[in-house]
C-alpha cells in the first residue's frame, strides 16, 4: 500500500496529473468516462466519472437500493509556485524563472531542494487548441542566501516572493523554458499553466518505517484514498467522490468546491435515472458528505500549540475535525454518524479542536455545502508540517483512511429528520 501511494504522490506533481492518474485507475476498474458537453445515458448498475478542466473529477457508482447520495469530497491542489509567462530573466551571470506563490505554503521549505516543473501546455494543432500534460526532466533550485551575508538568518527569516523565491535555471542568459516544453509537447506552445513543485521523492521515516514523508500529502492522500474507496465499496445508496481543484486559493473557480460542478452532476444523475425534482430533494435530505482534508497532528516538539484536551496523534486513526465557527462542517449529529459507521467498520477515530487562542484554517466542506446542502462532517488523517514542501504522516493511518471512506460510501441513511437519523 505504501508503494502505491508513494508512486501516486510522486507522479502527481500537479492537480492535472493527479486527475489523469485518478482517471486511469477508475478506467482500469470499470468506470466509464462521461463528458459534460454531451448527453448522459446511464445504466442503472453503471460506474462513471467526469472531469472538469482536467484538474477536478467526480466519480459515482449506481446500483444501490436506496436513492440518496454518500459523498467523499477532497481536493487535488497543494501549495506550490506558479510560473509566469515569459518569465525567464538574467541576473548575476545566471538565468532565473519568475514565479508567484500558489496557496499558503511554508516559504523557507522551498529553498535548496530539488524542484521540478510540471503542468499543462496549450498548443494549436490544425486549428484545435489542445491541452497536454508535461513534466520536464530537469531539476531546478531556489538558492538561499549564505549565512555570511545574513548573520541573523537563524533568528528568523522573511522571504520576499518576488526577490527570494525565483528559480535558478541556467548559466548565462539562456532562455530555454519554452523550447524544453515544446520538445515535450511536440508542437509550438500558445500558453501554459506550469508549476514549480517539490521534486523530493517520498521516503519512509524511522527505525520501524512507520512514518512517511512526501510532497503533496495534503491533500492527495485524501483524493487517492477516495478513489481506492469507491472502487472497493459495496453501495447501498449512490457513492460519489469529488476531487475538487483550487482549495488552496479559496475554491471559488469553475472547477473548485465553490462551483456548481457537484450540484450539476447530482442533477444530471437525477434526470438520467428518471427521478423528479421533488424526489431529488427527498434524496438530498437523506444524503451525507465527508469533507476529506488532512488534520494537524500534535507536534512532538511543540505540543503547546495544540488543544491540551484533544490531542491528535500520528497512527491513532482517522481525525474528525470540529470548529465552533464552522470552519469545519462537523456538528454533533454528523460526527455521531461518522463514529457509528467507523466503529462498526473497526476504524479508530480521534477528534481535532484548534487551540482556542489560534485562528483555524478552513477547507472545502463549508464552501461545497453552499452549493449542495447535505449533512456533512470534516475528516482527515493526522500529519505534521502541513503546507511544507514535504509533509509527514503515519503509514497505518492511510490504510485506516481508505477503510473509513469505503465504509461511509458503503452506507446509507434510511431515515433523516431534524431530530433523528437511521443508518444502514
Amino acid at each position: 500500500m505504501t508503494e502505491n501511494i508513494f508512486k501516486l504522490l510522486s507522479t502527481s506533481p500537479t492537480a492535472y496529473h493527479a486527475v489523469a492518474n485518478a482517471e486511469e485507475i477508475l478506467s482500469a476498474n470499470g468506470f466509464v468516462r462521461l463528458e459534460e458537453g454531451q448527453p448522459w445515458h446511464l445504466n442503472k448498475n453503471g460506474k462513471y466519472f467526469v472531469s472538469r478542466e482536467g484538474s477536478a473529477l467526480i466519480a459515482f457508482a449506481l446500483g444501490g437500493e436506496d436513492y440518496s447520495f454518500v459523498i467523499a469530497a477532497s481536493h487535488t491542489d497543494s501549495p506550490c509556485l506558479k510560473l509566469k509567462l515569459c518569465g525567464e530573466n538574467p541576473s548575476a551571470g545566471t538565468t532565473r524563472i519568475s514565479v508567484e506563490r500558489y496557496g499558503g505554503g511554508l516559504n523557507y521549505t522551498w529553498l535548496d531542494i530539488p524542484i521540478k516543473i510540471a503542468g499543462r501546455v496549450i498548443t494549436n494543432e490544425g486549428g484545435t487548441l489542445k491541452s497536454t500534460l508535461i513534466e520536464l526532466d530537469e531539476s531546478f533550485v531556489i538558492p538561499s542566501v549564505a549565512i555570511h551575508f545574513n548573520r541573523s538568518a537563524n533568528d528568523g527569516i522573511k522571504l520576499n516572493p518576488q526577490i527570494d523565491m525565483q528559480l535558478l535555471s541556467a548559466l548565462g542568459d539562456g532562455k530555454k523554458l519554452v523550447a524544453a516544453c515544446e520538445s515535450k509537447a511536440g508542437a509550438p506552445i500558445i500558453d501554459y499553466d506550469l508549476y514549480a513543485v517539490c521534486g523530493v521523492e517520498p521516503f519512509l521515516v524511522g527505525f520501524d518505517s512507520s512514518l512517511a514523508c512526501a510532497p503533496r500529502v495534503d491533500n492527495l492522500t485524501s483524493a487517492f484514498a477516495s478513489v481506492e474507496a469507491i472502487i472497493g465499496c459495496a453501495p447501498k445508496a449512490i457513492p460519489v467522490i469529488y476531487l475538487a481543484d483550487n482549495e488552496e486559493v479559496g475554491s471559488r473557480t469553475k472547477q473548485g468546491a465553490g462551483s456548481t460542478f457537484l450540484k450539476d452532476v447530482i442533477s444530471r444523475i437525477n434526470t438520467a435515472l428518471g427521478y423528479s425534482e421533488e424526489e431529488l430533494k427527498v434524496a438530498l435530505a437523506k444524503s451525507f458528505m465527508l469533507s476529506c482534508d488532512n488534520a494537524h497532528a500534535t507536534h512532538p516538539n511543540h505540543p503547546e500549540l495544540s488543544d491540551p484536551a484533544n490531542k491528535v496523534l500520528l497512527g491513532e486513526g482517522v481525525v474528525i475535525k470540529h470548529h465552533a465557527n464552522q470552519n469545519y462542517t462537523t456538528d454533533a449529529m454528523s460526527s455521531a454518524i461518522v463514529k457509528s459507521i467507523l466503529s462498526s467498520a473497526g476504524v479508530p477515530t480521534q477528534d481535532f479542536f484548534m487551540r482556542s487562542d489560534l485562528p483555524c484554517g478552513g477547507t472545502l466542506g463549508a464552501i461545497s455545502s453552499s452549493q449542495l446542502s447535505v449533512r456533512s462532517a470534516d475528516v482527515g488523517i493526522a500529519q505534521l508540517a502541513m503546507h511544507s514542501s514535504t509533509e509527514t504522516f503515519a503509514v497505518c493511518d492511510y490504510a485506516h483512511y481508505i477503510n473509513a471512506i469505503k465504509a461511509v460510501l458503503s452506507s446509507a441513511i434510511l431515515e433523516s429528520t431534524s431530530l433523528s437519523v437511521k443508518i444502514k
